[in-house]
């Protein structure tokens, strides 16, 4: 899949350029390779899960495990459950000194934020938790299916760890971005610090999905996580690097790990007393 999304990087990489050259979706020319790289791995994996789809017979939402729920609610007290506990912990940072508030706001961004809080969730917890995890739940193993789900999420968006990337697009360029990706794998701090977090999230995500059977609780989750560690980015800036206790944003670090498990907690404790109440 890795070696597919290589392959078709530079592909989308030059057609987006020449696209924003003749004046269609302009806004593609300001995006680097790394970010047609990162598309490219998931455009590669849900090609792949076709042959999969088909060998597997799944033929609608109930062959995966999934019901049709009350989203609104669902949606909301993901949102509450990760926003809030992870904007407390920022809050502390900024006591500690840790991080200090910009000067100025970048609204801009702010509006490219709000898109992938929603674009984003809705993509990846159909492709991760509707598509994969469904069609593993089917062997049975569920625990199983959990852990495998869950590193394979935490390895794609380690992947989106480089922040180098090629200054010319060639045919080996999408090559060079998983061996800048993976060089971190050789620092321990690193692999701790985002790694670890990475998959804890993946099994929270992936728990929500199982105990509710839908997907708009791990939806509201991940849009939660996705907007409240952006909006703390937007709104200060890191003072001091405390690895492995805090990284690059708040989802990076054992402060974060620690943050994800108390909404793991927050979660499970939400969802057992909202059945009590229904029944």
């Amino acid at each position: 899949m890795v070696v597919v999304g290589a392959v078709l990087a530079p592909i989308l990489y030059w057609s987006a350029q020449s696209l924003a050259a003749h004046g269609v979706f302009s806004f593609l020319a300001k995006y680097d390779f790394e970010t047609f790289f990162h598309r490219a791995i998931l455009i590669a994996a849900a090609v792949l899960l076709w042959p999969l789809l088909r060998v597997s017979h799944v033929s609608g939402m109930a062959d995966l495990e999934l019901a049709p729920n009350r989203w609104g609610r669902d949606v909301l007290a993901g949102l509450l459950l990760s926003v809030v506990p992870l904007l407390c912990c920022g809050a502390l940072l900024i006591e500690l000194h840790i991080y200090s508030f910009r000067h100025v706001f970048a609204w801009s961004r702010f509006a490219k934020l709000l898109v992938a809080s929603i674009a984003v969730p809705l993509i990846e917890e159909a492709f991760f938790r509707g598509i994969v995890l469904g069609i593993l739940l089917r062997t049975g193993r569920k625990y199983i299916a959990l852990f495998v789900v869950s590193a394979f999420f935490a390895a794609v968006h380690f992947l989106k760890g480089s922040e180098r990337t090629s200054a010319i697009v060639t045919w080996t360029s999408g090559f060079n971005s998983i061996a800048h990706s993976f060089a971190s794998v050789w620092d321990p701090m690193m692999l701790v610090s985002a790694f670890a977090t990475l998959f804890l999230i993946g099994c929270i995500l992936a728990d929500a999905r199982v105990l509710t059977h839908s997907l708009w609780l791990s939806i509201g989750l991940h849009a939660g996580w996705i907007f409240g560690s952006g909006t703390f980015s937007l709104l200060v800036r890191r003072q001091t690097v405390v690895l492995p206790w805090l990284g690059n944003n708040l989802l990076i670090g054992i402060i974060p790990l620690g943050v994800a498990a108390l909404t793991w907690i927050m979660m499970r404790t939400w969802l057992k007393y909202d059945r009590a109440a229904e029944n």
